[in-house]
C-alpha cells in the first residue's frame, strides 16, 4: 500500500533500524520503546491486521514467530519476552499494516498497565 509506514518501512523509503530482515519479514527497533528491548516484526508484504489472516498468507505469520524466535536468541532474551499484537481501532492497533511487538529486559507484568 502506498500510504501505509510500514509498507514504507520494508521497501526502505522511510529508515528503520533493522535488527532482523529475510525476503519476507522485517523486524526493527521501535521509535517509542516501552521496554529496554521492544522491536516491531513485520511480514513485507502488506496485510492489514489479524483480522485479514487467510490461508493463503497464514505461512507468513509463521515466518514471523520464527523470527521472534531467532531474535529472542540472537539477543540473548533468555529471562523471557511479550509479544503483543494489537488488532483494531478498539484493540489498540494504530497502524494498519500487522505487526508484532516484541518486548524484553524489564518485568512485564499482567495485567499490562
Amino acid at each position: 500500500m502506498s500510504d501505509c509506514l510500514f509498507c514504507k518501512i520494508a521497501a526502505g523509503e522511510v529508515p528503520s533500524t533493522k535488527v532482523y530482515e529475510t525476503e519476507d519479514v522485517l523486524a526493527f527497533k521501535d521509535i517509542d520503546p516501552q521496554a529496554p528491548f521492544h522491536v516491531i516484526v513485520i511480514p513485507k508484504k502488506h496485510i492489514a491486521s489479524a483480522a485479514e489472516i487467510t490461508p493463503e498468507n497464514s505461512g507468513v505469520i509463521a515466518k514471523i514467530f520464527e523470527a521472534i524466535s531467532v531474535i529472542a536468541a540472537e539477543n540473548h532474551l533468555d529471562g523471557g519476552f511479550r509479544v503483543v499484537n494489537n488488532c483494531g481501532e478498539d484493540g489498540g492497533q494504530t497502524v494498519g499494516h500487522i505487526h508484532f511487538h516484541l518486548l524484553a529486559r524489564r518485568n512485564l507484568a499482567w495485567p499490562p498497565g
